[in-house]
């Protein structure tokens, strides 16, 4: 495909999705109903549900490819787009896993925790120290030391962040015994 191939194609795109939002009025109503899933891009599927199934116990429900193509590239918003998602599921909440296959030109970002557009996904768990401890040896190792929540609504509460090799941040919080949970 050619450049001005490439940059009609965009160009036809944007004038779908302008002419789709102007059919939306600004005033209307509406509600978000629920939380689906958390999605993660990732350098290798099979490595991530090696840590998200063996290590964290999630579920794996199903492994999809979407190859290059008006769908994914609508989607995602990226030209030439195609990838393979696997999908876990946890207490109460799904994990999507997304290894893109194309564009060539794909960048790694490892943010650190300080860093703007920098997120991480926080789990209460039971036996913090083993979780932290079977995490590390997966190649998810902490960003410090686990930390007790010392005042406040949270007294007690011990808490850690661990990071696996894609820059992908987790938080384990474990309530105190005497907690609500």
């Amino acid at each position: 495909m050619t450049l001005s191939q490439m940059l009609a194609g965009m160009a036809v795109a944007l004038a779908a999705t302008v002419a789709s939002a102007q059919e939306a009025k600004p005033g209307e109503a509406f509600r978000i109903k629920s939380i689906d899933h958390t999605g993660f891009t990732v350098s290798s599927l099979e490595d991530s549900l090696a840590f998200w199934v063996d290590v964290l116990g999630f579920k794996h429900l199903y492994t999809q490819t979407y190859e290059t193509g008006p769908f994914i590239e609508e989607v995602v918003g990226v030209p030439g787009a195609a990838l393979r998602l696997a999908m876990v599921e946890g207490p109460g909440h799904l994990i999507e896993l997304l290894e893109y296959t194309s564009p060539d030109d794909r960048k790694s970002y490892k943010p650190r925790s300080s860093d703007v557009g920098s997120v991480h996904l926080a789990f209460y768990v039971e036996n913090i120290d083993a979780l932290v401890a079977r995490a590390a040896n997966a190649g998810w190792p902490p960003v410090g030391k686990i930390q007790t929540v010392e005042s406040g609504e949270r007294k007690g509460l011990r808490l850690i962040y661990v990071r696996g090799p894609d820059g992908i941040t987790l938080e384990f919080l474990q309530r105190p015994d005497n907690a609500a949970h």
